[in-house]
């Protein structure tokens, strides 16, 4: 774990090579850890990744009045039947995922006060969805001093169309859903492998839930929930930003702990530029023999390629043979990184959402700043194909997302040094 003056020295010129096993996926963890609140008593977590962010969700549980405990990976959650309907603001306001206890806390207690999230500087995500959505359930919402509250007397089953298929609209309405009166059908859901992970939990709490990884859930509701022992899905966007420093590095990884399947298109798009890749029933490897070469990106949400891995597009077409034109279709915000890729001598335009790179054979050391998770782990694969060292600050975003990323990048091969100031 980091502290905020820590400092990553990374040499450039290592092409990784090695085996990397990813752990649970931290756009899993965080949302079936606020899931937990749903049932009284102890829910057990298994494969959690050891990152900032469950730390910080411990914080916010146990200000709801659960006890939590972590150990190693497994975290251990005790709800009480008096659950607190406040989240604290300061521990709720550093990271975007503590909104995910909306859902929860509104159907537990028919009330939910969750100050408006932090989290990474990739964009506005306003709450519309998920305050419509809980309105369309029977609650009333509102924003009052920085907090987004909901009340209800008993939510009731509803149609509900998302404008947009939001993860976090996604999750708060079906976690609220799940204990209301009636069916919920709710079309334009999220399809991510991490929804399908929160119903597969809910279900084996005793939730009644169809079409897990459709675009329309039915959800039937029932009285009460019960704490159970789920294991956390593989984190694909952690197993994707391998497979991207195998092919910007010219290396050979293979990465365990992930059925391909969760990072289709990603790969394919490897394979476009060169790569040779290989599946197996739960990983896969990449192998870049010579430079890469020039690929189109959007971002589009699942099935589409991951908004969380455009970093890692962008870092491999700054070094490919050729033009590329990466569209962002999710976050406003999230080509700040690119400012950052410039001072590493990048060749590259942005134009609204789109940015076009022309590839060079090496980037150029020099300082750069994380502005959020990935492109923190963006600039590091970056600064492998530079000259030189290249200092990478505000490394504690990375922490957020990436267990034991420096001792994974050595283990392959890389020569990174973490420097605390």
């Amino acid at each position: 774990m980091s502290e905020k003056k820590d400092k990553f020295l990374v040499t450039g010129g290592a092409q990784l090579r090695g085996a990397v096993k990813v752990s649970g996926a931290k756009n899993s963890v965080l949302k079936l850890m606020g899931a937990a609140l749903l049932a009284e008593g102890t829910t057990v977590l298994n494969n959690c990744p050891e990152i900032l962010d469950v730390p910080y969700m411990k914080d916010v549980l146990e200000g709801l009045g659960c006890s939590v405990m972590i150990s190693g990976q497994s975290v251990y959650i005790t709800t009480p039947s008096d659950l607190k309907s406040d989240a604290d603001f300061e521990a709720v306001r550093q990271f975007r995922a503590s909104v995910c206890v909306l859902g929860p806390l509104t159907a537990r207690c028919g009330r939910a006060v969750v100050a408006l999230p932090g989290g990474d500087a990739i964009g506005s995500r306003p709450l519309d969805m998920h305050q419509t959505g809980l309105e369309k359930l029977g609650a009333k919402t509102y924003i009052e001093h920085g907090c987004v509250v909901a009340e209800t007397d008993q939510l009731k089953g509803a149609h509900i169309v998302l404008d947009f298929p939001s993860v976090g609209a996604t999750e708060n309405i079906l976690t609220a859903a799940v204990l209301a009166d009636g069916v919920t059908i709710l079309d334009n859901a999220a399809r991510e492998p991490e929804i399908v992970d929160l119903c597969e939990m809910l279900i084996s709490m005793g939730a009644r839930i169809e079409g897990a990884g459709s675009n329309t859930l039915t959800i039937t509701g029932v009285e009460r929930l019960n704490p159970t022992t789920h294991d956390v899905v593989g984190d694909r966007i952690v197993a994707g930003t391998w497979a991207y420093a195998a092919a910007i590095t010219r290396g050979d990884i293979t990465v365990g702990g992930i059925p391909p399947r969760h990072l289709h298109l990603p790969l394919e798009k490897l394979k476009l530029a060169g790569a040779i890749i290989e599946t197996y029933e739960n990983g896969f490897r990449v192998r870049m023999d010579g430079r890469p070469r020039a690929v189109d990106f959007q971002t589009l949400p699942f099935p589409g390629f991951p908004t969380d891995l455009q970093p890692m597009a962008i870092g491999l077409a700054a070094v490919a043979e050729g033009m590329s034109v990466i569209t962002e279709n999710v976050f406003e915000s999230r080509f700040r990184f690119v400012d950052e890729m410039l001072r590493l001598g990048a060749d590259a335009h942005v134009d609204g959402h789109h940015v076009v790179m022309r590839g060079k054979e090496q980037l150029s050391s020099t300082t750069v700043w994380s502005s959020d998770i990935r492109a923190g782990a963006g600039l590091v694969l970056a600064a492998l194909r530079a000259d030189g060292v290249t200092e990478v600050r505000d490394v504690y975003h990375i922490d957020r997302g990436y267990p034991n990323f420096v001792e994974n990048l050595n283990a392959l091969g890389a020569k990174v040094e973490r420097v605390v100031e």
